[in-house]
């Protein structure tokens, strides 16, 4: 960590002993205050590891506190400690039609608390170019007066050569170091460190079905699965869905899962959904659409006939630009279907070796790109996105393209889509390979959430290797990047099914494959079965590398895990990663790292400070990097300092009694209430606005969102 964190840190931290409002509790007792402690006393430590509760020192044990609320519904107010009175906005919002809600969207832009993005970047009210038509406020005096008051701390692009993006926006207006007396940081332009941004002009030839697909259509046809594609796929409509939501044309959301997107179960309701019988479906019209595109995807038969199975790499788009090397314009890279010499043999693809490595897995909203970022200072080497939803992608949704966006200190980075049949597969990667830099592509056919499942995607293909077998070779011949398979061990608890499979997923022309040792059905009860996982490594064929999944949360299990089956590539890393992101580093020392309240507050720092470089820096970033720092603090909640333990490591199905921490801000750290998540919250991005609640998106015991699959 800089300077800066660590004199922050400390400030914090004496903050936090001198301030009575944030002391929690009052020393350890000596003895045991109720009958609850009392019975976790009076168990040997064998008997509670046995009962999977964790076995804290005695000392530190205290008795539960008592909350008014379920800790999976907790809303928490921000300067008064009673809650405002339950409002019924949220009802009258159902009744309002799609026009009305519009109507006052656009009437709050106006108001002076949105100010035009570029009258806040630049303070020269005659930048805008739209004048009076912008949608945004142009009242910069009135946007100060209401403006919330700065954050402690500094501007995140302090030191950055460019001039912060957020101007007069951003909460930590008054650190900017600058002559001009509104703040207004000046300076040149330097590249972002961060890549795989969707072309708008792509993006608008997504929106009116116009994009080609020439290397998909062409392995698709070469395999007979462009005219089944068709005939067995609904055209399904998408919700009409306005652009201009308030807050949202500034920033980037990095996950799919925010505010901006909805939950999961919003962001599915586009899937394609199979229909056996119905032949006859309507092709996706070439007319531009009103406000999002009415149909999944365009085929393209017309122009794989007119080509004859000759395609290009890619047609150019117009203004269209890749982050990738490319063909020239005009120059020919047909390859006939006839002359297969000039294939690529999937043997004959660039592999990358993941032996050894330190895979972070692709997580559900907490794996997001300053996640992912701290996770590769604490020693991971292998990171991979969210999972993106292929028919979202093909959609030219933003907030799924957000997903695949990488920073450049992600030096292997891969990319992880989920999708039910093969030809949205196959367009999926082809965009992807286009617009896109990455080291590998995985293809999820393990997530086990519900909305996925009854779409025929994630561990529903398990039920269907057939379909498998097309996915993975029209993905497979359709980029030459790596292609990896993430797979359960099958649906149904006790009717394993991947061993049957293993070889032939490496004949099909995977480069790698992630088990996790766990069923669909299972979700995620009861411990991997990594001894089914060794037996379908030592099945593999030499050229397949597999990779196992699940319950890894020390230095011990990623050893045993090595040592027990030595065909094992590497071991994913997922929700031990998220309870404590360190154990990258407890790997590669090979230690129990005894991680004190102030180490891990300044991770936490170092989090914020990356998320407010990706979300930005005004209000909108500063509540968006709160909200994630939140969702993250759910799941870091539940780590036991290794100094409180009679039995070292800790296992992920422990379940902690009520203890204390060595200091209050350990103590602060340990409790699972959302409120005092909240509070950690405070001490690093101010105070939450009036009204603020939080809810963690999994389930208060359940990891069904943690991880796909």
């Amino acid at each position: 960590m800089d300077e800066s964190t660590t004199r922050t840190m400390t400030t914090t931290e004496e903050s936090v002993m001198e301030n009575p409002e944030l002391s929690l509790v009052p020393p350890p007792p000596s003895e045991p205050a109720d009958s609850h402690s009392q019975s976790h006393s009076e168990l040997t430590t064998e008997e509670l590891v046995a009962k999977s509760i964790a076995p804290i020192k005695k000392h530190f044990l205290r008795p539960p506190p008592l909350r008014a609320s379920s800790n999976d519904a907790v809303t928490q107010t921000t300067t008064t400690n009673s809650a405002p009175a339950p409002s019924q906005s949220s009802f009258v919002k159902d009744k309002k039609s799609k026009r009305q809600l519009k109507r006052e969207r656009r009437q709050d832009q106006k108001s002076s608390k949105n100010i035009c993005p570029l009258i806040a970047k630049t303070g020269d009210i005659t930048s805008c170019p739209y004048n009076d038509k912008c949608r945004f406020s142009h009242d910069v005096e009135g946007f100060k007066a209401q403006k919330p008051e700065d954050i402690e701390g500094e501007c995140p692009f302090l030191d950055s050569e460019e001039p912060c993006p957020y101007g007069l926006a951003c909460r930590f207006l008054g650190t900017h170091k600058s002559k001009d007396k509104d703040g207004v940081l000046g300076g040149k332009k330097k590249m972002s460190d961060e890549c795989n941004g969707l072309n708008k002009d792509v993006q608008k030839l997504l929106w009116k079905n116009k994009m080609k697909f020439p290397k998909a259509d062409a392995k698709l046809k070469a395999l007979g699965l462009l005219g089944k594609a068709k005939s067995k796929t609904k055209i399904v409509e998408e919700k009409e869905e306005d652009e201009t939501v308030p807050g949202t044309c500034h920033v980037t959301d990095g996950n799919g899962v925010s505010e901006v997107n909805g939950d999961l179960d919003t962001k599915l309701e586009s899937v394609e959904v199979p229909e056996e019988d119905d032949v006859d479906i309507n092709v996706g019209s070439d007319e531009p659409p009103m406000k999002k595109p009415r149909s999944v995807i365009e085929e393209n038969s017309s122009s794989a006939k007119a080509n004859n199975g000759d395609v290009t790499f890619m047609e150019k788009v117009v203004g269209g630009s890749c982050t990738q090397t490319e063909p020239k314009a005009g120059m020919d890279v047909t390859t006939p279907e006839g002359d297969r010499s000039l294939k690529l043999h999937p043997r004959e693809k660039k592999i990358i070796d993941f032996r050894e490595k330190l895979y972070l897995a692709p997580l559900t909203t907490v794996g997001n790109l300053p996640f992912r970022r701290v996770c590769k200072v604490l020693g991971a080497d292998v990171t991979c996105g969210e999972m993106a939803m292929c028919t979202n992608l093909l959609q030219g949704q933003a907030s799924e393209w957000a997903l695949l966006r990488r920073h450049s200190s992600e030096d292997l980075f891969g990319v992880q889509i989920c999708g039910a049949y093969p030809d949205t597969v196959a367009r999926a990667m082809e965009l992807i390979d286009q617009e896109c830099t990455v080291d590998f592509i995985d293809i999820n056919m393990g997530c086990p959430i519900d909305i996925v499942v009854e779409k025929g995607a994630g561990s529903a293909l398990l039920n269907k290797p057939m379909r498998i077998k097309s996915i993975i070779e029209v993905a497979s011949g359709t980029v030459d990047k790596p292609i990896t398979v993430k797979v359960r061990t099958g649906f149904f608890e006790g009717k394993n099914r991947i061993d049957s499979l293993i070889t032939d997923i490496g004949n099909w022309g995977a480069s790698a494959v992630t088990i996790h040792g766990r069923s669909r059905q299972q979700r995620y009860s009861k411990l991997a079965n990594w001894d089914y996982v060794y037996q379908c490594a030592r099945k593999a064929p030499d050229a397949l590398q597999v990779m196992g999944n699940g319950d890894v949360f020390s230095y011990l299990d990623w050893n045993t895990r090595k040592a027990d089956c030595p065909e094992l590539a590497t071991c994913m890393i997922a929700r031990g990663a998220l309870i404590k992101p360190w154990i990258f580093t407890e790997i590669k020392e090979q230690r129990h790292w005894d991680i004190t309240s102030g180490e891990r507050l300044n991770i936490l720092k170092n989090f914020v400070r990356l998320g407010l470089e990706h979300w930005g820096s005004d209000t909108k970033g500063v509540e968006t990097t709160r909200r994630f720092l939140l969702e993250w603090l759910s799941y870091t909640c539940r780590y036991i300092p290794v100094g409180l333990l009679d039995v070292i490591p800790q296992r992920l199905n422990w379940r902690p009694p009520s203890y204390y921490g060595r200091d209050d801000l350990e103590t602060l750290m340990v409790s699972d209430s959302a409120a005092d998540w909240v509070r950690i919250s405070e001490m690093l991005l101010g105070k939450v606005p009036d009204g603020f609640t939080f809810a963690p998106k999994h389930k208060s015991n359940a990891y069904d969102r943690a991880e796909n699959g």
